[in-house]
C-alpha cells in the first residue's frame, strides 16, 4: 500500500473516531499531496510524500521552539501533539552512533579534508539518508568532524 493511500485510509478511520489532533492533521498532509498532484500533473511517489512529511514536521519542529521562547506554552502543546501524530509516517531516525558512523563513512569515501568540503558530505548523507536524518544534528556533526 502506498504512502498516501495509507494516510487516506488512517485520515477516514481518524474521523470515524472523532480524533481531531489526527483529523487536522492528516488534512493538512492530504491538501499537501493534492497541491503536488495537480503541480507534477499526475501521481506522487511515496518519497515526495515522505519529503511532504518532513517539512511539515520541521515547521511545527520550528512553531514549537517558537511557542515555547515566546511563552505561549497552550500553543507549543498544540505543535507537540501534531507532532507526534506525524511521526508514525515518518522512517525512523537514525541514532547518534548511526548518524557518526554514516557521516564517517561518507568522509572517507569523498575524501573530504576541511570545511570547504562540508557541502559534498551534507548531501551525500541526507540522500543517501532520506528523512532519517534530523539536518541541523548533522550539520552540526559534520562540521565537528571536518573542523
Amino acid at each position: 500500500m502506498s504512502l498516501s493511500k495509507k494516510i487516506d485510509k488512517d485520515y477516514i478511520e481518524a474521523y470515524k473516531a472523532k480524533a481531531t489532533v489526527k483529523v487536522a492533521v492528516l488534512r493538512h498532509i492530504k491538501t499537501a499531496i493534492k497541491n503536488r498532484m495537480i503541480e507534477e500533473k499526475g501521481e506522487v511517489s511515496d518519497e515526495t510524500v515522505l519529503d511532504l512529511i518532513a517539512k511539515q514536521v520541521k515547521q511545527r519542529k520550528e512553531s514549537f521552539d517558537l511557542y515555547t521562547k515566546a511563552g505561549r506554552d497552550d500553543l507549543a502543546q498544540v505543535e507537540a501533539l501534531e507532532i507526534v501524530e506525524l511521526d508514525p509516517y515518518l522512517p525512523k531516525q537514525l541514532s547518534d552512533a548511526e548518524l557518526e558512523a554514516a557521516i564517517d563513512k561518507v568522509v572517507a569515501d569523498i575524501g573530504a579534508s576541511g570545511l570547504q568540503d562540508m557541502g559534498k558530505v551534507m548531501q551525500a548523507v541526507l540522500s543517501a539518508h532520506k528523512g532519517q536524518v534530523d539536518g541541523k544534528k548533522s550539520s552540526a556533526l559534520v562540521k565537528a568532524r571536518l573542523s
